[in-house]
């Protein structure tokens, strides 16, 4: 737990200092002076002030920052340095220091992608164990023990590509293209997936697992990795290791095995066989009862699987040189840039649902999980939220660096600033809307902890 906390603070750190440094890089550059470079909000927990005056601050709420320009708006400005006021600034060199922001995260996507594809990202060959009976993948005609090498003409070597090619199509009429090969051809086959409003309006699943297409898993040993504090498992005193050889006498082979077993006895109280070092025992467990989402009640036990080593057949390294990474990594942060957008336009149509929006705690527990899985596995995320962070900011929302830009359109069209009590009510507007977007973001969170 701590660690998590640990890795969510330092990749809010992370994300704000070099938002706020593009804002204050630009702001200085164009001749503005700036009064306070602040991480956090609140209570100064450490504060220099520069020989220009600057004062750095970090705060004790580290939930955002912000860069205090000199501006007569805030402030009376004595006459001399009025000219380094941010107000006084044309248009384009105010819209400028406020784009500066967003921008930044983009570059910190681009720096951290291309550090990724130089060392190279670990990951796993898109086989086909098996596909679910009557499942669109089945219907489309694909078989177990092929591979997937394109989605929709898309060439994909790995299974978090065919992944991502497949989110890009939640929500969409027509076809889904998928090309896969047995191990022994060269030659790839074509399948067509017809979809209508695929996904639309529900909580995202792995996306294959919807077509039906189920990745080929070695047979993983039942063993016991985690235990959950306060679940069944827990109190009935299973251990990390424990490795599960029968339930109610029923002998189990594999983890599916002890899943299927479990799942099928809600409530129920079931008598495990365990080896555990190099003796044998036996535990009674109450199980819990826990309702799907489709409202199917299954049994649950509160522990995870020890996951084994994928064979080095299944793993694949994608890797490039320097100058093809640089390219790599400008054409991944603008594709993931796009696919933010639409995601965004997409929820607000209703064919993604709302239920998908995570907020901090989210955020916490993917930071410390990636963290836990390797640098690459960290800076990978690192790179997605700072991409979602510099889009988020440029929405057309006031108090974002989007509503900003859009005050400034509205000034250069009608040739004057906007009112005070106008902008008063659209900073107001904006912040309702925010507070209102957390809310949810929240409220998502805690329902799936």
């Amino acid at each position: 737990m701590l660690a998590t906390v640990l890795y969510f603070l330092l990749t809010l750190a992370i994300l704000i200092a070099v938002h706020e440094f593009g804002h204050f890089w630009v702001a200085r550059k164009l001749g503005v002076k700036v009064l306070t470079f602040s991480i956090g909000f609140g209570r100064a927990l450490w504060q220099r002030v520069d020989a220009s005056g600057t004062r750095y601050v970090l705060a004790a709420i580290p939930l955002g920052g912000y860069v205090r320009m000199l501006d007569e708006r805030e402030d009376k400005v004595p006459p001399d340095v009025a000219h380094q006021a941010f107000n006084r600034q044309p248009i384009w060199s105010r819209a400028l220091i406020i784009l500066a922001g967003p921008m930044a995260n983009f570059l910190l996507a681009v720096l951290v992608y291309w550090i990724v594809f130089v060392a190279g990202v670990p990951g796993l060959k898109p086989a086909i164990g098996d596909t679910l009976v009557n499942s669109p993948a089945q219907r489309a005609g694909l078989f177990a023990g092929q591979e997937i090498v394109a989605v929709d003409g898309r060439v994909v070597r790995s299974r978090s590509e065919v992944n991502m090619a497949l989110l890009r199509r939640v929500g969409d009429s027509g076809e889904i293209v998928i090309d896969a090969r047995f191990n022994s051809s060269d030659v790839a086959d074509q399948y067509r997936i017809p979809v209508q409003r695929w996904l639309a309006g529900e909580e995202l699943q792995p996306p294959q697992r919807a077509l039906g297409i189920v990745y080929w898993e070695p047979d993983w040993p039942a063993v016991v990795d985690q235990v959950q504090p306060g679940e069944p498992a827990a109190m009935a005193g299973l251990q990390s290791g424990d490795l599960i050889l029968a339930i109610d006498g029923e002998t189990i082979s594999n983890w599916q095995d002890a899943v299927d077993a479990i799942s099928a006895r809600p409530g129920a109280t079931i008598m495990l066989a365990l080896r555990r070092a190099a003796g044998t025992l036996e535990k009674p467990v109450t199980l819990a009862s826990h309702e799907r989402e489709d409202g199917k009640r299954i049994g649950r036990i509160g522990i995870s699987v020890q996951v084994p080593e994928m064979p080095a057949h299944m793993q694949v390294t994608l890797r490039y040189g320097w100058l093809n990474a640089l390219a790599r990594a400008v054409s991944e942060t603008v594709e993931m840039v796009a696919f933010t957008l639409e995601s965004i336009k997409k929820m607000l149509v209703g064919l993604v649902s709302t239920d998908n929006l995570s907020g901090p705690v989210t955020i916490a527990k993917i930071a410390g999980a990636s963290a836990s899985s390797g640098l690459v596995s960290y800076l990978q995320f690192l790179a997605l939220i700072s991409i979602s962070l510099g889009v988020i900011n440029l929405l057309p929302i006031p108090v974002l660096d989007g509503g900003q830009l859009a005050l400034l359109g509205v000034e250069a069209v009608s040739g004057r600033p906007l009112p005070e009590r106008v902008l008063l009510w659209f900073q107001q507007t904006g912040m309702l809307v925010i507070i209102g977007i957390m809310v949810l973001a929240l409220y998502n969170d805690f329902s799936r902890l």
